[in-house]
């Protein structure tokens, strides 16, 4: 990833949480020097103050990158300190959930280049996907720097527009949370047939994590996957015949789940 504008410019971080901090673990790693990053957070923590980043300081005058990390509901007191920014050369990157391009401009001026992103909690991990969308402000060059500097915590996919972030927080933002219930319902359902807890968990977790993997680097999809593994009239066909319900299984669950999660996150772009 070429960081040498960056660099060279400066990078402030506003808000080093645990996503905040994820990113940061990846672009030191990746080389950009602890110098070149400036991170504004009322409470950093041990490991931020021990990287040797600028911490609450004074701020560079035209940072290449300015990375809005804090919580939507911190985002009104956090903007004014870097409100003066907007409106010339610094990109603006963030990754606040439900916080629409159109409030960013209306803070920072309609001349900012602004991506907005929406990562997810595998972030932690650098096991995250990404989703990402500019304003008409940025070139195609920032997008792609964008894109490197998410690329830390792992996959990126750009949206044709940002109407689309909505569908996106349902699916891959919320959604390892619908993965995490998963690993929990299915240990339970091994629980109830006379597994020991423990090694009902680990089964369940194991299974869902080799499964996701499996999807990701077979060159077959997942629908395919699944034929591959249902012997007839075997003990995989019998649960699928279960999940894939039409009224009560996984498809219509899911796409109420997702729906839900959509509509909710249409209302907190609006309030």
């Amino acid at each position: 990833m070429d960081m040498s504008r960056v660099a060279e410019q400066g990078l402030v971080l506003l808000g080093c949480g645990k996503m905040g901090s994820a990113m940061l673990a990846g672009w030191l790693d990746h080389g950009l020097p602890a110098s070149s990053v400036w991170v504004i957070d009322p409470y950093p923590s041990d490991w931020v103050k021990s990287q040797g980043v600028n911490v609450n300081t004074a701020l560079p005058e035209t940072p290449a990158v300015v990375l809005v990390a804090v919580k939507p509901q911190m985002m009104g007191e956090a903007l004014p300190a870097i409100q003066a920014l907007g409106g010339g050369g610094s990109l603006f990157i963030s990754v606040a959930a439900g916080t629409s391009l159109a409030t960013f401009e209306g803070v920072l001026g309609q001349a900012t280049p602004i991506v907005r992103a929406m990562p997810n909690t595998p972030a932690a991990i650098r096991q995250g996907i990404t989703a990402l969308v500019g304003n008409d402000n940025t070139s195609d060059a920032q997008i792609e720097l964008a894109e490197n500097l998410l690329s830390a915590i792992g996959e990126t996919v750009r949206l044709d527009d940002e109407a689309q972030m909505d569908a996106v927080t349902g699916v891959s933002g919320s959604g390892p949370a619908y993965v995490f219930h998963l690993i929990e319902a299915l240990a339970q359902a091994g629980e109830s047939h006379g597994l020991p807890h423990d090694l009902a968990m680990k089964l369940a977790k194991s299974t869902v994590a080799g499964a996701g993997a499996l999807a990701i680097a077979a060159d077959e999809d997942p629908s395919q996957l699944r034929v591959n593994v249902t012997s007839p009239n075997g003990t995989t066909q019998a649960a699928l015949e279960v999940l894939m319900h039409e009224e009560e299984g996984f498809p219509d669950l899911l796409r109420r789940a997702v729906k839900a999660a959509t509509e909710r996150s249409k209302e907190l772009s609006r309030e």
